[in-house]
Order: C-alpha cells, then sequence, then structure tokens
C-alpha cells in the first residue's frame, strides 16, 4: 500500500503498525501488541524487530485479521450459521475464500470467477456456499468438500440471499429480473423486471415472500411459491430515488427501507401500505442517502444510517427521532442484536461501534482497520463480528473481551 497523507488523521501505513507473522503458511495476520506491552519501557527490546512507538501507532481490537485476499479489497462477508469458525469473503482479486475464523487457514478456494465477487452466503444449514461476481455469475459450492456444485450466468449480479431453511438461492440483477433456484437441482423461477435494476432484496421470515427495492424508487413483494408480485409500492407512495437497503422486525408483518431521496418507509406486508415515512436528517453534502436500516428486536424502534453520517433512532408509534448518534463519515451498514437493545454500525472511518438503542449511548467502540468497512456480520450466538474491508483485510471481533 502506498504512502498515505500524513497530515489526514485517518491516514496511517498500514505497514508500519501491522506485525505480520506466517503461521504455517496461512493467509494471517495478527496484532500482537497487548496491553502488557503498553507498559514496557521505551528500550527495552521487541523480538519483533519493531519499535514500540511503532506498534502503538493504531490500536487493533480485532482477535484476527485475514489478508488471503492480499493488496484487494474485500467487498462482502459472511458467517456459516451453523458454525461461525468458517466464514466466507469475496474480493476485487475476483476471488472467494472460505476460511477458518480461528487461525486464518484457508479452507479452499472459490475459483472461476473474473470479477470481483460482490456478494456471498452460507445457506441455512450451512452445508453450501454462494459466491456472485459483477459480471453475473452465480456459483455454488459443497462446503464439506470444496466441490463446486452448481453454476449460472445471468446480468450483472446486485445482490443473492439463500432461504431461511432450504437449499434456495435468490439473486437480483441490474437489468432488473430476480431470480430464485434450488441447489444444486438448478429447477428454477424468475419474477420479471421491467429495466429498473433490482437494488436490493430481503426474504421474509415465513419464507414465503420476498421485499424487493429498485432503483427506480419502488418496492415489490413478491410472492415465492407463485413468483407474483403480491403488492407493490410506487408512485408518490414509493420512494423518489433508488432503494438501497431493505430490513423487515421480527415477525415479517412489517419491512423498512431506505433510499437515496433521504427517507425511511415502514411498510405493512399484508396490506402493502406505508405505515410511516421517516424524513431523516441530511449531512448538507451534495450527495447524501439513506444507506442502512435496522429494526430493533427488544423495542419498538427502528434506526437508520446516511452516507454523510447520520445516524438516527426512532420511535415508530410516535414516527418521531429519539437519538441521534452522528458518524464522522458515512454509515455503511446497521445490524440490531436479535436477543438485546444494542445495535452495530460500519462506518467509512473503519470503526465498529455498539449502540444502545434505548439511550442512544455509544456502548463500546473497535478499532483496527484503516480504510472504510464496506460489510460485517455478527454471528447468531453474538460471539463475534466479522468485518470486511477496503483496506485488503477480514477481521474478526471478539464481542466478549472486557475492554480494558
Amino acid at each position: 500500500m502506498a504512502d498515505l497523507d500524513p497530515d489526514d488523521e485517518f491516514s496511517i501505513n498500514i505497514n508500519e503498525v501491522v506485525k505480520v507473522i506466517d503461521l504455517d503458511n496461512n493467509d494471517v495476520e495478527r496484532d500482537d501488541s497487548s496491553a502488557d506491552s503498553e507498559n514496557e519501557d521505551d528500550g527495552d527490546d521487541n523480538d519483533d524487530g519493531m519499535d514500540t512507538e511503532e506498534t502503538l501507532a493504531v490500536s487493533d481490537d480485532s482477535a484476527l485479521s485475514f489478508v488471503g485476499h492480499k493488496d484487494s479489497s474485500v467487498i462482502c462477508v459472511r458467517l456459516n450459521p451453523v458454525d461461525h469458525h468458517i466464514a466466507v469473503t469475496g474480493g476485487q482479486d475476483d476471488q472467494a475464500l472460505v476460511w477458518n475464523t480461528q487461525h486464518g487457514s484457508v479452507i479452499f478456494q472459490c475459483t472461476g470467477h473474473t470479477d470481483t465477487v460482490a456478494s456471498v452466503g452460507f445457506s441455512h444449514d450451512g452445508s453450501l456456499v454462494a459466491t456472485a461476481d459483477m459480471k453475473g455469475l452465480i456459483k455454488a459450492w459443497k462446503l464439506e468438500t470444496g466441490a463446486e456444485v452448481w453454476s449460472f450466468d445471468v446480468s450483472e449480479v446486485e445482490w443473492i440471499q439463500w432461504h431461511h431453511s432450504a437449499p434456495i438461492l435468490l439473486a437480483g440483477t441490474k437489468d432488473g429480473q430476480v431470480w430464485m433456484w434450488k441447489i444444486p437441482s438448478g429447477e428454477c423461477k424468475t419474477f420479471p423486471g421491467y429495466g429498473s435494476s433490482a437494488t436490493c432484496g430481503k426474504i421474509l421470515p415465513d419464507g414465503k415472500v420476498a421485499c424487493v427495492g429498485y432503483e427506480d424508487g419502488s418496492i415489490k413483494i413478491w410472492d415465492l411459491k407463485t413468483a407474483a408480485a403480491v403488492h407493490t409500492v410506487s408512485g408518490h407512495e414509493g420512494h423518489q430515488s433508488s432503494v438501497f437497503c431493505i430490513d423487515t422486525n421480527s415477525n415479517g408483518s412489517l419491512v423498512l427501507t431506505g433510499s437515496g431521496d433521504m427517507a425511511a418507509k415502514v411498510i405493512n406486508i399484508t396490506t402493502g401500505k406505508v405505515v410511516s415515512t421517516l424524513k431523516c436528517s441530511t449531512s448538507g453534502e451534495e450527495e447524501d442517502s439513506v444507506e442502512a436500516v435496522g429494526f430493533s428486536h427488544t423495542h419498538d424502534y427502528a434506526v437508520t444510517g446516511t452516507l454523510g453520517g447520520n445516524l438516527e433512532i426512532w420511535d415508530l408509534p410516535t414516527k418521531s427521532v429519539r437519538h441521534r448518534c452522528d458518524h464522522p463519515f458515512g454509515v455503511v451498514k446497521v445490524l440490531c442484536s436479535p436477543t438485546s437493545p444494542l445495535f452495530y454500525t460500519a462506518c467509512l472511518d473503519g470503526n465498529l461501534r455498539q449502540f444502545d438503542i434505548r439511550n442512544g449511548q455509544l456502548t463500546r467502540i473497535w478499532h483496527g482497520h484503516v480504510a472504510p468497512i464496506l460489510d460485517f456480520e455478527l454471528a447468531r450466538n453474538e460471539d463475534i463480528i466479522i468485518t470486511a474491508s477496503d483496506d485488503s483485510t477480514a477481521k474478526v471481533f471478539s464481542l466478549k473481551d472486557i475492554p480494558s
């Protein structure tokens, strides 16, 4: 990585602050500077050949740094829902890697992609892995053997998602089509597009319908069995710009969407009606948008995050802002804990944050990345969070470690 501007407080030369250790030739990078090293005298010798000042130039709170994608941005990451010691990442190096989150060893490489791997995921039982690149090639792999079991070519892929309880894969594409396959047989259904890109999508908890957002601001609720559009929200009821993100509440009765029109909409799945439109605060920048949304699973609240760094906690019954938790740069993604009032955010400043949704308090922050975080996921047992970053690394952060 080239040296960055020393006057920029977020510009740090990664080579000066991260210790690299070859662990049996595994693609893993660890920061061995511990809290004890902070108390060492400046004159003490360092076995790693680095002086203390360099080692402490930036803190790295991660338990492990995975560097298998070398000098390429890591675009996406997912954890195995059955075994969170297994992760898959996709990168700008045109490859996806399945690896162990405890020691960083590569389990297998998903070969054959010829463009950035922008979407990845595990099936509900963790037995299959799907990888999709920006040229539209989607592949499925058997985790046990690392063998490719299925592949298909579509137009440029916007997103993929596995079904919650069956080996069924959905994908949204640039030409507006949504595809659904049974893996590995390849049985297929299509949900017809109309020219506007299918920018985001989510299968609802009941597994019977999916919500898809489109570039023209419309939202469709699709019946997965009949491939029919049950509801369409468009026109003055819909968004006035591209839909970037979707979340659903715990029972799947409501969806929350975020858009480039700086609004979030709460939609009733049964009726297809917009329950409320939340006008999000703008940073005043020429380009701003709602990039992340999330429902609390313990309170009747929702969270919205914007490209301008504005994060707001909403009281859904009153449609009002309870708290503001502004970030120094854009909010990339929001994930709410399924069991507690905590939620997590990834930011373009490279930091991971934890907030309490009840009072908006920042309860914890994890440092480590030296470039924007592009994606992250919370393990189902909430032991770890794994991140993907523009700094060519994926990092594993422990949620059980007590901060010093």
